[in-house]
């Protein structure tokens, strides 16, 4: 298996973080832990799965706050759409790879940390 170099890091370094970053718990270990913060792999799959954060949390405001369209349109699409968006984003995430999520990846470009 070939290891894919990350900002002087491997990527199997900053995997575990990468992956948890979908779950919440590698962002959050992320900003707490100083070798992850140094990990540019870990670093990619944060700022993704943060504009997924952001993304869901915005369909659930416009769906719930628009009556009926967004109930029964916004609201299951929107929630489909980001789980897959969170599937792609783990399968990426364990398979080594720095590759954007489809639609809403190029975002990530917006966050500087």
């Amino acid at each position: 298996m070939v290891e894919k170099k990350s900002g002087g890091k491997t990527a199997d370094e900053g995997k575990a973080c990468a992956v948890l970053a979908y779950i919440l718990v590698g962002i959050i270990w992320y900003f707490v832990d100083e070798k992850m913060r140094k990990n540019t792999y870990a670093k990619f799959h944060v700022k993704q799965a943060l504009i997924l954060l952001f993304l869901s949390i915005a369909i659930s405001i416009v769906g719930s706050v628009i009556p009926i369209i967004g109930w029964f349109i916004i609201l299951p699409l929107g929630s489909l759409f980001t789980f897959v968006l969170w599937i792609i984003g783990i399968i990426n995430s364990l398979s080594g790879k720095e590759k954007k999520l489809p639609i809403v990846g190029g975002l990530a470009k917006h966050l500087t940390f």
